[in-house]
C-alpha cells in the first residue's frame, strides 16, 4: 500500500474507511472533539504505517482497525497515567512565589555550606580544628585554645588563618562568618 506516496490513494482510502472508524472510536470515548482528534491520529498512525501493511495477512479494513484500537487504547493508557498523576498532586498545596523563593534560597545556602565545608575540609588540621570548635561548637577562643592544648595567641593566629580562607568562599553561611572571637 502506498498511501504516503500517493495522495489520490490516501483519499480514497480515507473516504472509504473514516466513517467506520469514526464509529469504532466514538463507542469508546464520550468526547467528540476527542473523537475526531483520534480518528484523525488513526490516520497519521496508517501513514506511518502503510508500509507494514500485508495483504495476505488479512483485510484493508482489519489492519485498520488493529491501528486504532491501538491509537484508542494509547489515549486510553495516557489518560489513566494523568489521572495518577493528577490525584498524586491533588490535596498538596502547590508552591506559591514566596516557596519557590525560600526553596531558591535553601539550596542557594546548601551549595555555599558545601563550598565551605571543602574549603574546612583543605584546612590544616590545626586551623580546622579551632575553626570548628569557635564557629560550630561556640566555644570562646580562649576554651578552643584550652581544649586543644594550645596558647590562647596560637588560637587566634589559626582562627584569622581559617576566616580568611573562608573568605574565598562567596558569602559563607552564617555559621562560619558570624563566630566570635
Amino acid at each position: 500500500m502506498r498511501l504516503s506516496e500517493d495522495p489520490v490513494a490516501l483519499e480514497a482510502f480515507y473516504r472509504r474507511h473514516a466513517h467506520a472508524i469514526m464509529r469504532y472510536v466514538v463507542r469508546r470515548v464520550s468526547d467528540p472533539q476527542l473523537a475526531a482528534d483520534l480518528t484523525g491520529d488513526i490516520f497519521v498512525a496508517v501513514l506511518d504505517s502503510a508500509h507494514t501493511y500485508v495483504s495476505g495477512r488479512g483485510s484493508e479494513i482489519a489492519w485498520l482497525y488493529g491501528i486504532a484500537r491501538n491509537v484508542v487504547s494509547g489515549h486510553h493508557r495516557s489518560s489513566a497515567l494523568e489521572a495518577r498523576a493528577v490525584s498524586r498532586v491533588a490535596g498538596r498545596r502547590l508552591m506559591d512565589d514566596d516557596d519557590i523563593v525560600r526553596m531558591e534560597e535553601r539550596i542557594d545556602a546548601e551549595r555555599q555550606l558545601r563550598e565551605a565545608r571543602q574549603t574546612m575540609a583543605g584546612l590544616p588540621e590545626g586551623e580546622r580544628a579551632v575553626l570548628e570548635l569557635v564557629a560550630i561548637d561556640q566555644l570562646t577562643v580562649a576554651e578552643a585554645a584550652t581544649a586543644l592544648g594550645i596558647g590562647k595567641v596560637t588560637a587566634r593566629v589559626r582562627l584569622h588563618r581559617a576566616r580568611n580562607a573562608l573568605k574565598g568562599v562567596a558569602s559563607a553561611p552564617a555559621e562560619y562568618r558570624g563566630a566570635q572571637a
